[in-house]
């Protein structure tokens, strides 16, 4: 089934407080429909709790979060909007998988028909008859989803939902994910680990100690990246000072003697040491990758927020637009702005 697109989730200026401890402070952001989008941070970040208050769980302490702008408990039959995934353990052990899945399509009124559609959607037409309290990590994980998708939802919310598969399993996902995006539905996934799902994305929230530190497209993400040559030079003093004569001062030192020059390439400081006639020894670049960024982001360390945090700064924004407006430009904290130093599917358990 094609959707219309409906299926908007709206986050703004959420906050949740659990006596002296923040869980979430000032979260905003939007999800699109027909893209999958990563909610990511450390355990502890904050993610379940926004989940659980998107999906009416948890009363929020201040700020709201709204499907179809709308507050969950006001979209009249929710399993039919939204179909979410928080943990995988409300299973009775004695139940098969038909079973488990006859018992919630009547509870939100979806034909009996549908329990045997979403088991093959999930790969586990199989194991229908298997008694849940046998199955693997992974298997759980494709019940629980197949229990989130009985609804034909809109929107999907899955809460770390690659735990537990193997390699096989993580590749079906993936590939599962990205085909409920293309039919038009807003999925959006949570993760501790961006290489867990940095194939799946299109656009990242990451947040850390409750507050949000980037927000954007993952494309962008990438192309923050920047790449440092690492040199080892007969004279590093004067290979440094050449390199400033020549317009490269962005050049550390570092512990083991090289020094690490930015925004040039190989090259280029090659180019600028024969002129000056100064012998190098050895060359390489490194290029920072996402995961890097994406610890830079969420370690302590980096985590204090910048100045104004929680207010809208100029270019930018700290709040969500209101429902039936478009987005503007997301409010994007650079990764480099603060310095510093199985059990999977398919085999019997």
């Amino acid at each position: 089934m094609q959707h219309d697109g409906s299926g908007r989730i709206w986050v703004e200026g959420l906050s949740k407080q659990f006596g002296p401890v923040a869980a979430v402070q000032n979260l905003s952001f939007v999800v699109e429909p027909g893209s999958v989008t990563g909610f990511l941070g450390p355990n502890g970040a904050g993610k379940t709790t926004t989940l659980r208050m998107l999906l009416g769980l948890v009363t929020p302490t201040a700020g709201r979060a709204l499907i179809n702008g709308r507050p969950y408990h006001q979209l009249g039959n929710p399993a039919q909007v939204v179909g979410a995934v928080l943990e995988n353990e409300g299973f009775h052990p004695k139940r098969t998988a038909r079973n488990h899945l006859m018992v919630y399509a009547a509870a939100i009124g979806v034909p009996d028909q549908r329990v045997d559609q979403v088991l093959g959607l999930v790969g586990l037409s199989p194991a229908a008859g298997r008694k849940v309290g046998g199955f693997s990590l992974g298997m759980r994980q494709r019940l629980a989803l197949a229990t989130a998708l009985l609804g034909n939802p809109q929107v999907l919310v899955l809460d770390e939902p690659a735990n537990g598969l193997d390699p096989e399993g993580i590749v079906w996902l993936r590939t599962f994910l990205r085909s409920l995006a293309r039919e038009g539905r807003t999925v959006l996934v949570s993760s501790h680990l961006l290489s867990e799902v940095e194939q799946t994305i299109d656009q990242v929230v990451i947040i850390s100690h409750g507050m949000t530190r980037y927000y954007g497209s993952l494309d962008q993400l990438r192309s923050s990246q920047t790449s440092r040559v690492l040199v080892q030079a007969a004279d590093a003093n004067a290979l440094v000072k050449a390199l400033s004569e020549a317009g490269y001062t962005q050049v550390e030192a570092l512990p083991d003697g090289r020094i690490a020059v930015a925004g040039a390439t190989r090259q280029q400081v090659g180019d600028v040491a024969a002129k000056a006639s100064i012998a190098l020894y050895g060359m390489d670049e490194d290029r920072a990758d996402l995961e890097r960024l994406f610890f830079q982001l969420t370690t302590p360390q980096y985590a204090a927020p910048p100045p104004g945090y929680g207010q809208p700064p100029t270019g930018g924004w700290a709040y969500a637009p209101p429902p039936g407006q478009p987005p503007q430009s997301p409010y994007q904290q650079s990764p480099y702005q603060q310095q510093g130093p199985h059990d999977g599917w398919g085999g019997q358990r």
